[in-house]
């Protein structure tokens, strides 16, 4: 604050900004502080959460099209197709041929079925956890892609037979004679190039915790 100096002479010095009293006078008047606000801080905690809300309504709603397309589709298989009989499906590079996979994806890896439970269970649940790092639509549609076709495939290790926890997982498309699949292994690989491609473009998909939509350009 500024004081009034009485200098010799009997004359005063005149300020050159106000005294403490009219710096009062105005915060007083206009009701506000005179330094400008953080536009971070100023940004409304309803619109953040919405924002986030919407990145989890994205995500829920590719893992829940994508685990009901996988068990429909593999409902279908079973009441339709024969099994370990092929019929074409598109020419003869993919067609319709109906097995039950101990192994992993695509039937790779038989005799793995405990170990392949367990750590189809530790996937599930790194997704999960890795939920609140997610900031853009498209990464919430390939979380949401890669979350889905990794429970359709352990709904069948836990649920199918020949029993819990051991169940062999439903595949039927048939891709050159090389490998079986399904739809939860398409979509997990679909998922896989995705991750690629958006962390070239954008490699931290966390950044700062929130919502692409909210952020100041400024930040």
């Amino acid at each position: 604050c500024l004081r009034v100096v009485r200098q010799a002479g009997g004359q005063t010095s005149t300020p050159s900004l106000p005294s403490c009293d009219a710096v009062h006078a105005m915060q007083d008047d206009a009701g506000t502080t005179l330094t400008p606000s953080d536009p971070i801080d100023s940004r409304p905690a309803s619109a953040t959460a919405r924002g986030r809300s919407g990145l989890y309504a994205v995500l829920g709603l590719f893992a829940l099209v994508t685990l009901v397309a996988d068990q429909a589709s593999k409902i279908w298989a079973l009441n339709t197709l024969e099994p370990g009989v092929a019929k074409p499906f598109i020419g003869q590079w993919i067609q319709l041929h109906l097995i039950r996979n101990s192994g992993a994806a695509f039937s790779l890896g038989n005799s793995m079925t405990w170990v392949l439970t367990i750590l189809s269970v530790v996937i599930v649940a790194a997704i999960l956890a890795s939920l609140r790092r997610i900031t853009t639509g498209a990464w919430a549609a390939t979380i949401g892609l890669l979350l889905g076709g990794a429970v359709g495939n352990l709904v069948d290790r836990v649920f199918r037979a020949p029993g819990l926890f051991r169940g062999h997982v439903v595949d039927f498309l048939d891709y050159f004679d090389l490998f079986i699949g399904n739809v939860a292994d398409i979509a997990i690989v679909v998922a896989a190039g995705l991750v690629v491609i958006l962390s070239v473009r954008s490699p931290h998909p966390e950044d700062k915790g929130e919502p692409t939509a909210y952020r100041s350009d400024d930040d």
